[in-house]
């Protein structure tokens, strides 16, 4: 197994061909090899060598269903604190607490207080920049990239998936799943981006999250040349494009799929990527796909 291996499949997502799928990938590692290590391996042909061993992050049965019900409803209602998210959860039939649906809100990454998903606290160590997109028209593409974490659920369990998308063209440029929340998977998400062409964003807008305020996320950044925007605290619409990708990419594939395996979620997910960019038709770029706007530079 050489260079060749990941050489042989065109990764730009241009071609009509699906790309090679998880399992693809998977079939090609070989754990016994005499001179690449299982890490080498995956790195060659872009697998994410994480997924290649993870188990999707365990709750009980029930939490897991009121999970599922917490996550609809939160993309329907963002605004919804714990207090309003109980009564919900209560009209479904479940008499919880207050106090568990606070917990697992924040298992799930949503912020209970204030009108804004949130994955992590902050760090008062962390720079935090300003955010630099209020009221800037957004007319080229890589003029903005922006990032966010979502809660995944899962038959038997949850995973959290980072995107990296282009304001634009509403192009997914890169996207990795995580059965935890450090910032690791962030951080394999920004290189994919910045690694996979010699394009880069003039600004690049996260929350405040600790993944993105850490320094090896903005220094990696600023190494680049790309300035770093941050959304305002509580405030949903700061980074819109991002939060409407999360509403499609749930309601048209992870909400019906009802995935059991970190396999089948990560290769659905590719799959489903790959038609985001390539043939889903958006209204909101005249009904072209977000490839075409993304290379075509315009609307």
């Amino acid at each position: 197994m050489n260079r060749s291996v990941a050489s042989r499949w065109n990764w730009s997502g241009l071609k009509k061909n699906l790309p090679p799928s998880f399992n693809d990938k998977r079939g090609l590692i070989e754990p016994d090899h005499p001179v690449l290590s299982v890490r080498r391996q995956c790195e060659l042909i872009g697998l994410n060598r994480g997924t290649y061993y993870y188990e999707p992050a365990k709750e009980t049965p029930l939490n897991l269903t009121l999970m599922r019900l917490l996550d609809e409803q939160y993309m329907k209602t963002p605004f919804y604190g714990y207090p309003k998210m109980t009564r919900h959860l209560r009209n479904q039939g479940y008499w919880v607490n207050p106090k568990r649906t606070a917990r697992l809100m924040r298992v799930m990454g949503l912020q209970a207080v204030v009108p804004k998903r949130r994955m992590t606290r902050s760090n008062p160590d962390h720079k935090i920049y300003p955010y630099l997109l209020r009221n800037v028209p957004i007319t080229r593409a890589d003029q903005v990239w922006s990032t966010d974490i979502t809660y995944v659920p899962m038959n038997q369990g949850f995973m959290y998936l980072v995107a990296i998308l282009d304001w634009f063209s509403r192009y997914v440029l890169s996207w990795q799943l995580s059965n935890t929340l450090d910032n690791n998977f962030c951080i394999k998400a920004l290189e994919k981006s910045l690694e996979r062409s010699d394009r880069k964003p003039e600004i690049f807008n996260t929350d405040q999250g600790i993944q993105f305020t850490s320094h090896s996320f903005t220094e990696r950044l600023e190494s680049a040349g790309v300035k770093i925007s941050m959304d305002g605290r509580g405030r949903v619409f700061d980074n819109i494009f991002i939060e409407r990708l999360w509403r499609t990419v749930k309601y048209e594939n992870i909400y019906y799929r009802n995935y059991a395996t970190v396999t089948e979620l990560e290769q659905g997910l590719e799959q489903y990527f790959w038609f985001y960019n390539n043939e889903r038709f958006h209204q909101s770029l005249d009904y072209r796909t977000p490839v075409q706007v993304y290379y075509e530079g315009s609307l």
